[in-house]
């Protein structure tokens, strides 16, 4: 629709910039949309969802990296959960992918052969797991860094309200919001100026 994503995070946001860029590629752009909307429809249908799931894994997968990349909230816990899901479900279909996998003898590990008959005992730890891995991306997602360029130029100098770093904090997200500069100088500067 010759929209950018996310359109309203400035451009001088490390993803803004990033997401600026790439809508400026033109067709590729589009080209990565028309994927994902392919991608989902295959995910939806029942007969599809391994090929959906395979086309998916690498969108997926590269928004993830690129979220904890440039810290961007607005993906950054969700990036990773639909990464895990995405994988969950290639790992179901372990036995219909494992014919174009490059292995010489197929492996089936034990663990991803399905029953002849499904058990009505709730999976305790298969469930224990889950909620696990999502507590822990959650937990990184909160106390992974202690530094963080939000949205907005407001919410970027509210984390640091009351702190000790108060003064470095809103010269860092001065850094981002309004010099434009990439992340990993600002966050030198902040390094620097925390000292």
């Amino acid at each position: 629709m010759d929209e950018r994503f996310a359109s309203g995070l400035s451009a001088l946001h490390p993803m803004g910039a990033y997401l600026e860029a790439l809508h400026h590629t033109g067709y590729y752009y589009t080209f990565i949309g028309i994927a994902q909307i392919i991608a989902a429809i295959l995910l939806l249908i029942p007969r599809t969802v391994t090929l959906g799931a395979l086309l998916y894994f690498p969108i997926i997968i590269n928004i993830c990296i690129l979220s904890f990349a440039v810290r961007f909230e607005g993906s950054y816990i969700s990036a990773p959960l639909m990464a895990l899901a995405n994988l969950y479900i290639l790992v179901w279909n372990y036995d219909k992918l494992k014919y174009i996998l490059p292995l010489k003898r197929v492996p089936d590990f034990g663990i991803v052969n399905k029953p002849k008959k499904y058990s009505n005992k709730f999976p305790f730890l298969f469930f224990s797991g889950v909620i696990s891995t999502f507590i822990l991306i959650i937990s990184i997602s909160f106390f992974g860094h202690d530094v963080m360029p939000r949205n907005s130029l407001s919410d970027c100098k509210k984390q640091f309200i009351n702190t000790k770093n108060e003064n470095a904090g809103n010269a860092f997200c001065d850094c981002i919001h309004i010099n434009g500069k990439p992340l990993d100088d600002c966050l030198d500067e902040f390094e620097k100026a925390k000292k």
